[in-house]
Protein backbone atom coordinates (compact mmCIF):
# COMPACT_ATOMS: atom_id res chain seq x y z
CA UNK A 1 0.00 0.00 0.00
CA UNK A 2 1.66 3.64 -1.03
CA UNK A 3 0.37 6.70 -1.29
CA UNK A 4 -0.47 6.51 -5.20
CA UNK A 5 -2.73 3.77 -4.53
CA UNK A 6 -4.19 6.00 -1.42
CA UNK A 7 -4.90 8.59 -3.40
CA UNK A 8 -6.46 7.05 -6.33
CA UNK A 9 -8.35 5.29 -4.31
CA UNK A 10 -9.90 8.66 -2.47
CA UNK A 11 -9.89 10.08 -5.81
CA UNK A 12 -11.92 7.99 -7.26
CA UNK A 13 -14.73 7.83 -4.70
CA UNK A 14 -14.68 11.39 -4.70
CA UNK A 15 -15.65 12.02 -8.60
CA UNK A 16 -17.68 8.11 -9.00
CA UNK A 17 -15.31 7.29 -12.25
CA UNK A 18 -12.14 6.09 -13.08
CA UNK A 19 -11.67 8.20 -16.21
CA UNK A 20 -12.07 11.30 -14.17
CA UNK A 21 -9.88 10.43 -11.80
CA UNK A 22 -7.01 9.79 -13.76
CA UNK A 23 -7.78 13.62 -15.76
CA UNK A 24 -6.93 14.61 -12.00
CA UNK A 25 -4.58 12.45 -11.33
CA UNK A 26 -2.35 13.10 -14.46
CA UNK A 27 -2.36 9.49 -15.21
CA UNK A 28 -3.41 7.21 -17.82
CA UNK A 29 -6.88 5.02 -17.01
CA UNK A 30 -5.18 1.80 -17.08
CA UNK A 31 -2.55 3.12 -14.03
CA UNK A 32 -5.19 4.29 -11.68
CA UNK A 33 -7.64 1.11 -12.44
CA UNK A 34 -4.00 -1.14 -11.85
CA UNK A 35 -3.62 0.53 -8.36
CA UNK A 36 -7.22 0.11 -6.94
CA UNK A 37 -7.09 -3.72 -8.31
CA UNK A 38 -3.52 -3.94 -5.95
CA UNK A 39 -5.21 -2.68 -3.12
CA UNK A 40 -8.11 -4.45 -3.34
CA UNK A 41 -5.69 -7.90 -3.57
CA UNK A 42 -4.09 -6.54 -0.75
CA UNK A 43 -7.48 -6.07 1.62
CA UNK A 44 -8.77 -9.05 0.08
CA UNK A 45 -11.97 -7.36 -0.69
CA UNK A 46 -13.71 -5.28 -3.16
CA UNK A 47 -13.34 -1.80 -3.01
CA UNK A 48 -16.14 -0.88 -5.41
CA UNK A 49 -18.77 -1.81 -7.49
CA UNK A 50 -19.75 -0.77 -10.96
CA UNK A 51 -23.12 1.02 -11.93
CA UNK A 52 -24.53 2.87 -13.92
CA UNK A 53 -23.94 5.95 -12.17
CA UNK A 54 -20.59 4.81 -11.98
CA UNK A 55 -18.30 3.53 -9.41
CA UNK A 56 -19.69 3.70 -6.14
CA UNK A 57 -17.32 2.35 -3.21
CA UNK A 58 -18.50 -0.51 -1.14
CA UNK A 59 -18.87 -0.52 2.58
CA UNK A 60 -15.19 -1.54 2.64
CA UNK A 61 -14.29 0.80 0.04
CA UNK A 62 -15.72 3.73 1.70
CA UNK A 63 -14.45 3.16 5.29
CA UNK A 64 -10.70 2.75 3.29
CA UNK A 65 -11.46 6.10 1.32
CA UNK A 66 -12.23 8.17 4.49
CA UNK A 67 -9.40 6.86 6.38
CA UNK A 68 -7.52 7.42 3.44
CA UNK A 69 -7.86 10.58 2.75
CA UNK A 70 -7.13 11.57 6.53
CA UNK A 71 -3.88 9.45 6.03
CA UNK A 72 -3.22 12.24 3.16
CA UNK A 73 -4.04 15.13 4.83
CA UNK A 74 -1.80 14.36 7.69
CA UNK A 75 0.71 13.60 4.94
CA UNK A 76 0.05 17.00 3.54
CA UNK A 77 0.25 18.56 6.68
CA UNK A 78 3.78 16.90 7.86
CA UNK A 79 5.20 18.21 4.67
CA UNK A 80 3.80 21.95 5.04
CA UNK A 81 5.82 21.95 8.84
CA UNK A 82 8.85 20.01 8.32
CA UNK A 83 9.63 22.48 5.49
CA UNK A 84 9.74 25.59 7.11
CA UNK A 85 11.45 29.17 5.92
CA UNK A 86 13.71 29.86 9.11
CA UNK A 87 11.92 32.36 11.34
CA UNK A 88 8.05 31.60 9.83
CA UNK A 89 5.34 29.56 10.96
CA UNK A 90 3.91 27.32 8.13
CA UNK A 91 1.77 24.58 8.22
CA UNK A 92 -2.28 23.88 7.38
CA UNK A 93 -4.59 24.47 9.98
CA UNK A 94 -8.24 23.54 9.85
CA UNK A 95 -11.08 25.70 12.03
CA UNK A 96 -14.63 25.14 12.57
CA UNK A 97 -16.58 28.15 13.29
CA UNK A 98 -20.09 27.99 14.51
CA UNK A 99 -22.67 28.84 12.02
CA UNK A 100 -23.11 32.38 13.86
CA UNK A 101 -20.23 33.25 14.97
CA UNK A 102 -18.93 33.10 11.09
CA UNK A 103 -19.73 36.74 9.75
CA UNK A 104 -18.09 38.27 12.55
CA UNK A 105 -14.76 36.15 13.11
CA UNK A 106 -14.19 34.40 9.46
CA UNK A 107 -12.90 37.61 7.65
CA UNK A 108 -11.12 39.06 10.56
CA UNK A 109 -9.12 36.11 11.47
CA UNK A 110 -8.44 34.98 7.53
CA UNK A 111 -7.03 38.88 7.04
CA UNK A 112 -4.81 38.70 10.76
CA UNK A 113 -3.37 35.42 9.33
CA UNK A 114 -2.43 36.51 5.98
CA UNK A 115 -0.72 39.29 7.33
CA UNK A 116 1.06 37.44 10.55
CA UNK A 117 1.32 34.56 9.17
CA UNK A 118 1.28 34.07 5.19
CA UNK A 119 3.13 30.29 6.02
CA UNK A 120 -0.17 29.19 7.26
CA UNK A 121 -2.54 27.54 4.75
CA UNK A 122 -6.02 27.99 6.68
CA UNK A 123 -8.89 26.09 5.77
CA UNK A 124 -12.38 26.99 7.51
CA UNK A 125 -14.86 24.53 8.01
CA UNK A 126 -18.77 26.14 9.48
CA UNK A 127 -21.33 23.82 11.45
CA UNK A 128 -23.33 23.56 14.24
CA UNK A 129 -21.84 22.61 17.47
CA UNK A 130 -22.81 18.79 17.57
CA UNK A 131 -21.04 18.61 14.12
CA UNK A 132 -17.86 20.59 15.33
CA UNK A 133 -17.26 17.92 18.01
CA UNK A 134 -17.72 15.01 16.26
CA UNK A 135 -15.34 16.50 13.36
CA UNK A 136 -12.70 17.44 16.04
CA UNK A 137 -13.43 14.33 17.85
CA UNK A 138 -12.34 12.77 14.24
CA UNK A 139 -9.21 14.37 13.56
CA UNK A 140 -10.85 16.69 10.81
CA UNK A 141 -10.54 20.11 12.46
CA UNK A 142 -7.46 21.57 14.27
CA UNK A 143 -9.37 23.81 16.67
CA UNK A 144 -12.91 24.93 17.07
CA UNK A 145 -15.65 27.25 18.66
CA UNK A 146 -17.87 24.87 20.63
CA UNK A 147 -20.94 25.72 23.31
CA UNK A 148 -22.44 24.36 26.31
CA UNK A 149 -20.11 21.62 26.69
CA UNK A 150 -18.02 20.41 29.78
CA UNK A 151 -14.81 19.08 29.62
CA UNK A 152 -14.23 15.72 27.89
CA UNK A 153 -11.01 13.14 28.42
CA UNK A 154 -10.54 13.69 25.04
CA UNK A 155 -10.58 17.05 24.14
CA UNK A 156 -8.90 20.28 26.37
CA UNK A 157 -11.76 23.20 26.44
CA UNK A 158 -11.01 26.85 27.35
CA UNK A 159 -14.16 28.68 27.95
CA UNK A 160 -14.67 32.06 26.13
CA UNK A 161 -17.41 33.53 25.90
CA UNK A 162 -21.01 33.59 27.86
CA UNK A 163 -23.59 35.18 25.25
CA UNK A 164 -27.50 35.66 26.14
CA UNK A 165 -30.09 34.27 24.04
CA UNK A 166 -32.39 36.56 22.23
CA UNK A 167 -36.29 36.44 21.35
CA UNK A 168 -37.05 37.64 17.68
CA UNK A 169 -39.52 38.68 16.38
CA UNK A 170 -41.07 40.79 13.02
CA UNK A 171 -40.42 44.19 13.31
CA UNK A 172 -44.60 45.24 13.90
CA UNK A 173 -43.84 43.19 17.52
CA UNK A 174 -41.94 46.41 18.51
CA UNK A 175 -39.26 44.35 20.72
CA UNK A 176 -36.31 46.58 21.43
CA UNK A 177 -32.57 45.90 22.98
CA UNK A 178 -33.52 47.72 25.77
CA UNK A 179 -36.44 45.82 26.94
CA UNK A 180 -35.82 41.97 28.32
CA UNK A 181 -39.06 39.96 27.21
CA UNK A 182 -39.95 37.58 29.84
CA UNK A 183 -40.07 33.81 28.10
CA UNK A 184 -43.77 33.60 29.17
CA UNK A 185 -44.44 36.39 26.89
CA UNK A 186 -42.45 35.01 23.79
CA UNK A 187 -43.96 31.33 24.38
CA UNK A 188 -47.65 33.16 23.68
CA UNK A 189 -46.51 33.13 20.14
CA UNK A 190 -45.92 30.05 17.59
CA UNK A 191 -42.35 29.22 17.61
CA UNK A 192 -39.64 28.62 14.82
CA UNK A 193 -37.42 26.74 16.87
CA UNK A 194 -34.38 24.16 15.97
CA UNK A 195 -34.55 20.66 16.09
CA UNK A 196 -34.62 18.65 18.90
CA UNK A 197 -31.38 17.26 20.14
CA UNK A 198 -29.69 20.31 18.75
CA UNK A 199 -27.75 22.48 21.48
CA UNK A 200 -29.57 25.41 21.55
CA UNK A 201 -32.41 23.80 21.53
CA UNK A 202 -31.57 21.97 24.80
CA UNK A 203 -31.17 25.59 26.37
CA UNK A 204 -34.81 26.46 25.50
CA UNK A 205 -36.29 23.50 26.50
CA UNK A 206 -34.59 24.11 30.01
CA UNK A 207 -35.74 27.29 30.21
CA UNK A 208 -39.45 26.77 29.34
CA UNK A 209 -39.14 24.24 31.94
CA UNK A 210 -37.89 26.80 34.41
CA UNK A 211 -40.65 28.87 33.23
CA UNK A 212 -43.22 26.60 33.78
CA UNK A 213 -44.69 27.50 29.94
CA UNK A 214 -45.84 25.07 27.16
CA UNK A 215 -44.48 25.87 24.35
CA UNK A 216 -46.27 26.13 20.75
CA UNK A 217 -43.66 24.71 18.28
CA UNK A 218 -44.60 25.39 14.82
CA UNK A 219 -41.46 24.66 12.78
CA UNK A 220 -38.56 22.88 13.48
CA UNK A 221 -35.45 23.61 11.40
CA UNK A 222 -31.50 22.80 11.28
CA UNK A 223 -30.49 26.40 9.98
CA UNK A 224 -30.17 29.71 11.62
CA UNK A 225 -30.66 31.53 8.19
CA UNK A 226 -34.52 29.48 8.25
CA UNK A 227 -35.43 30.49 11.27
CA UNK A 228 -34.86 33.95 10.54
CA UNK A 229 -36.81 33.75 7.25
CA UNK A 230 -39.77 32.54 8.34
CA UNK A 231 -40.19 34.78 11.58
CA UNK A 232 -39.91 37.39 8.74
CA UNK A 233 -42.63 35.83 6.85
CA UNK A 234 -44.79 35.76 10.10
CA UNK A 235 -44.95 32.02 10.96
CA UNK A 236 -43.71 33.17 14.75
CA UNK A 237 -40.84 34.37 16.99
CA UNK A 238 -37.96 32.38 17.54
CA UNK A 239 -34.91 32.54 19.71
CA UNK A 240 -31.77 32.72 19.11
CA UNK A 241 -28.01 33.92 19.94
CA UNK A 242 -27.40 37.61 19.84
CA UNK A 243 -24.54 37.83 17.42
CA UNK A 244 -27.22 35.59 15.08
CA UNK A 245 -29.59 38.63 14.89
CA UNK A 246 -26.98 41.89 15.41
CA UNK A 247 -27.45 42.73 11.56
CA UNK A 248 -31.25 41.75 10.75
CA UNK A 249 -32.03 44.05 14.15
CA UNK A 250 -29.53 47.23 13.15
CA UNK A 251 -31.09 46.84 9.36
CA UNK A 252 -34.45 46.98 10.78
CA UNK A 253 -35.72 43.48 9.11
CA UNK A 254 -36.32 41.74 12.51
CA UNK A 255 -37.36 42.79 15.75
CA UNK A 256 -35.13 41.81 18.64
CA UNK A 257 -34.50 41.60 22.70
CA UNK A 258 -32.67 39.62 25.56
CA UNK A 259 -34.77 36.84 26.70
CA UNK A 260 -35.59 36.96 30.79
CA UNK A 261 -37.34 34.93 33.66
CA UNK A 262 -35.28 33.27 32.91
CA UNK A 263 -32.70 34.80 31.50
CA UNK A 264 -30.33 32.19 29.17
CA UNK A 265 -27.10 32.10 28.38
CA UNK A 266 -25.00 29.82 26.14
CA UNK A 267 -21.14 29.77 27.11
CA UNK A 268 -18.92 29.32 24.32
CA UNK A 269 -15.41 27.24 24.20
CA UNK A 270 -12.50 26.97 21.85
CA UNK A 271 -11.58 22.99 21.80
CA UNK A 272 -8.46 21.51 21.20
CA UNK A 273 -7.45 17.73 21.09
CA UNK A 274 -5.73 16.12 24.12
CA UNK A 275 -3.75 13.92 21.86
CA UNK A 276 -0.51 14.51 20.39
CA UNK A 277 1.31 17.48 20.29
CA UNK A 278 0.49 21.22 19.68
CA UNK A 279 1.87 22.28 15.84
CA UNK A 280 3.09 25.87 16.05
CA UNK A 281 0.72 26.89 13.24
CA UNK A 282 -2.02 25.57 15.37
CA UNK A 283 -1.17 27.54 18.42
CA UNK A 284 -0.51 31.07 16.05
CA UNK A 285 -4.01 30.39 14.85
CA UNK A 286 -5.94 30.00 17.93
CA UNK A 287 -3.71 33.26 19.42
CA UNK A 288 -5.06 34.79 16.85
CA UNK A 289 -8.74 33.47 17.02
CA UNK A 290 -8.30 34.59 20.61
CA UNK A 291 -7.37 37.92 19.71
CA UNK A 292 -10.36 38.43 17.54
CA UNK A 293 -13.24 37.30 19.79
CA UNK A 294 -11.83 39.26 22.72
CA UNK A 295 -11.69 42.30 20.83
CA UNK A 296 -15.17 41.96 18.98
CA UNK A 297 -16.66 41.72 22.21
CA UNK A 298 -14.32 45.20 23.84
CA UNK A 299 -15.52 47.12 20.92
CA UNK A 300 -19.05 45.98 22.12
CA UNK A 301 -19.40 44.13 18.53
CA UNK A 302 -20.72 41.04 19.63
CA UNK A 303 -24.05 41.82 21.46
CA UNK A 304 -25.21 40.95 24.88
CA UNK A 305 -21.20 38.56 24.74
CA UNK A 306 -18.96 38.88 28.09
CA UNK A 307 -15.68 37.01 28.60
CA UNK A 308 -15.70 34.29 30.66
CA UNK A 309 -13.80 35.85 33.12
CA UNK A 310 -16.25 38.64 33.77
CA UNK A 311 -19.72 37.59 35.46
CA UNK A 312 -23.17 37.83 34.07
CA UNK A 313 -25.52 40.33 36.31
CA UNK A 314 -27.11 39.47 39.27
CA UNK A 315 -30.50 37.30 38.50
CA UNK A 316 -28.92 35.55 34.70
CA UNK A 317 -28.60 32.11 34.51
Amino acid sequence: MDVRQLKALVTVAEVGSVTRAAELLHLVQPAVTRQIRTLEEELGVPLFERTRQGMRPTEAGAIMADRARRALNELERARAEVQPTPGVVTGIVTVGLLESTTDLLAEPLVSALARDHPGIELRLMTAYSGHLQQWLDDGDLDLTLLYNLADTPSLNLRPLVRERLWVVAPPSAGLRGDQPVPFARAAEHPLVLPAAGHALRSLIDGAAGRAAVEMDIAVQTNSMRVQKQLVRAGHGWTILPGLGIAEDAADGTLGAAPLCEPGVWRSIVLGMSRAGRTPPAVEAVARELLHQITSAVDQERWPSARLHTRAAPTGDT
